[in-house]
């Protein structure tokens, strides 16, 4: 049996309290998951996520002044990582924006612990943690762009077979979870990922929200 990657988790928080909670949540996940390092404002936060270079970062949006949204984009191009919110919040707008901006999924401070964890796990597998609601409104918004724009068809023509298909499974049910696809495809989990890092590598996309776009703007779906 293959032996699972450690998730390694770095958490963007300034709150002491709440700071010492996710760390002991996260360790008590080992060996599935470590915290790889702790941040409290943007400009450490950048400099630690590019010298970690962790698989997701926990960002809490209100740090002091600063607001986690106005340097979302830049964490995630320098963790090369995803990045999942987490927020007390409960304002849709703002989950939009932060999905907008490059965020893998976002949680609520009150939501349960085994919630949190849940939602670290699907974002590192690829997948999008989101309020449906919320979900939608950016999916409309991202088509509406993509479709102003001039996708190359070198894109689509570059997926296989196999590539297609798993694209149009995933499409039909936007919920359904990596285990559930695998299931309909008769494939395992592994290869199942191995064959999404090849279409988001191809089609250009980050995660499940824009590969939904894509395959809706180009009739994939």
């Amino acid at each position: 049996m293959t032996k699972q990657a450690t998730i390694r988790v770095m958490i963007v928080e300034d709150h002491d309290v709440v700071l010492w909670g996710l760390n002991k949540l996260i360790e008590g996940e080992a060996p599935a998951m470590r915290v790889v390092g702790n941040a409290r404002d943007r400009r450490d936060a950048l400099s630690r996520a590019l010298e970690l270079r962790p698989d997701v970062i926990l960002l809490d949006l209100t740090l002091g002044d600063e607001n986690g949204l106005d340097f979302l984009p830049q964490l995630v191009e320098a963790s090369g990582g995803r990045v999942l919110v987490l927020t007390g919040i409960r304002d849709e707008e703002v989950h939009r924006k932060a999905l907008r901006r490059g965020a893998s999924g976002v949680v609520c401070k009150d939501d349960p612990a085994e919630v949190v964890l849940k939602a670290v796990r699907k974002v590192y597998e690829g997948e999008v943690w989101f309020d449906r609601r919320a979900a939608f409104g950016v999916l409309a918004e991202m088509i509406r762009d993509w479709n102003r724009g001039d996708m190359p068809a070198r894109k689509v023509a570059a997926l296989t077979p196999k590539e297609r298909e798993i694209i149009a499974v995933i499409s039909s049910d936007g919920d359904s979870t990596n285990r559930q696809v695998a299931v309909r495809l008769r494939i395992s989990e592994n290869t199942l990922r191995n064959h999404l890092s090849s279409i988001y590598d191809k089609l250009g996309v980050a995660n499940r929200l824009e590969l939904l776009k894509f395959a809706l703007s180009q009739k994939l779906a």
